[in-house]
């Protein structure tokens, strides 16, 4: 198991630029799926759940080429379904949330798909019902089985659908089954978030006839084949937040390159809104050298509240980042965590830190800004999954003494050579492997 030690209290200072996107790549990648054509992908983030995925879609006979850095060249012309049935596969699957969005491209090429009961962060009840009823109204068979499902179609046909939930990852594997069914779907309640924007206009780049992209209203006309297309993932939008938060925390002087602004919905004002200083230049982000930051009040002078909510609202994968810049923040704010009742339950480190926090429920905590009057101390912790492990990694950075984090396998799964990268602007921190 490997751990990181940091040295806080360094200043972060230069130009980084994020990663593509970790949950876009997750989905772009099952897309492959749908051709028997060369797909390229570039800007392809080299870390352990997209790998993961990778090494997935090559059990399942896809060919994988590397074309250099994050780039990668697919062709399903051959994909095996017997290895679906495989112990092997199984295994490999659980271990990846992402791996339930090879059911939607499955099921619409080949009519049959299984997927075990898939694993991912520890963070809550993350529930599957909305990509399993959306199969069903295609026309799809659902059955339960020991640890995992069972999905076969021999037809698929386009329909109204309402979703119950703006889900992510249901809507994306929903598109993805009905993109080459027959007649047309029509999706009400579809998340919008960036991701599902990309993989729309991907698939239209393939061939595919789909109306209201970017919209909670999709429209998907069924066409026979899709064909081979050249991809580009966008940045990773929670690796700009993550990276506006070590700025704030460190007292660094940070630009943060190419994070193409128009797709970070509130993410730069929500950072505002705790006081930070971030100015756009074209489409980079600079965050200049602060020694206080000031948390905002509402109109009325109540305490401000930072709550997550679909998209366009604040990513909840965020929320850790903005509870643990708001600890070193002059003022008082109110985190609502409102999609997972488990994520906010790292604060107790941060309170063997020194932070002030009221974890007042599962979803709600109150954080008493220190306005860096008392400094974090590094502590010994675990990252339990991997926004909360970056977000400790942000505290880490900012308190005074030595921190370990534990469990980093976590944060691996999301950052790309993190640790390699924050030492070239000036962090203490170095990799332990035991």
């Amino acid at each position: 198991m490997a751990s990181f030690e940091i040295i806080g209290g360094n200043r972060l200072n230069g130009e980084i630029t994020p990663q593509g996107a970790k949950n876009e790549a997750l989905q772009v990648l099952c897309a492959v799926l749908l051709t028997n054509e060369k797909v390229r992908i570039e800007n392809i983030p080299d870390i352990r759940d997209v790998n993961r995925l990778i090494e997935l879609l090559a059990m399942l006979g896809v060919k994988v080429r590397k074309d250099g850095k994050g780039v990668y060249e697919f062709e399903a012309s051959e994909v095996d379904l017997s290895v679906l049935q495989s112990k092997d596969y199984a295994v490999k699957a659980a271990a990846l949330r992402g791996s339930i969005m090879l059911v939607g491209p499955l099921l619409s090429r080949y009519g049959i798909a299984s997927v075990p009961q898939p694993g991912g962060d520890k963070i809550g009840r993350r529930r599957l019902d909305t990509h399993f009823l959306g199969m069903e109204k295609l026309g799809a068979k659902v059955e339960y089985k020991i640890n995992g499902y069972q999905v076969s179609s021999k037809s698929l046909k386009g329909c109204y659908m309402l979703l119950d939930e703006a889900s992510v990852t249901g809507t994306a594997n929903i598109i993805m089954a009905a993109v080459l069914a027959e007649g047309e779907t029509t999706i009400m309640n579809a998340a919008c978030e960036p991701y599902v924007y990309q993989l729309c206009n991907m698939l239209i780049s393939m061939g595919a006839d789909i109306s209201g992209v970017g919209s909670n209203l999709l429209t998907i006309r069924g066409v026979k084949t899709l064909h081979g297309c050249t991809h580009r993932l966008l940045p990773d939008m929670i690796e700009v937040g993550s990276f506006i938060g070590m700025a704030a925390m460190t007292r660094g002087d940070l630009t943060i390159k190419n994070v193409e602004v128009k797709h970070l919905g509130l993410i730069p004002q929500v950072f505002r809104r705790l006081g930070i200083e971030i100015w756009q230049r074209g489409d980079d982000l600079y965050v200049p050298s602060q020694e206080h930051y000031e948390i905002e009040h509402f109109m009325d002078g109540s305490i401000m509240t930072i709550a997550d909510a679909p998209w366009p609202g604040f990513t909840p994968d965020l929320i850790s980042i903005a509870l643990v810049v708001a600890t070193q923040a002059k003022g008082s704010v109110l985190i609502h965590q409102k999609m997972f009742e488990s994520r906010l339950f790292f604060v107790d480190k941060l309170i063997d830190m020194g932070a002030q926090i009221i974890l007042c429920d599962p979803h709600r905590a109150t954080v008493i800004g220190l306005d860096r009057d008392h400094s974090l101390r590094g502590v010994r912790m675990t990252s339990p999954d991997i926004r909360a492990g970056v977000a400790l990694l942000i505290a880490a950075l900012g308190a005074e003494g030595k921190s370990r984090i534990d469990n980093i396998e976590q944060i691996d799964r999301g950052y790309e050579n993190i640790d390699e990268r924050l030492r070239l602007l000036g962090a203490e921190i170095q990799r332990i492997n035991e």
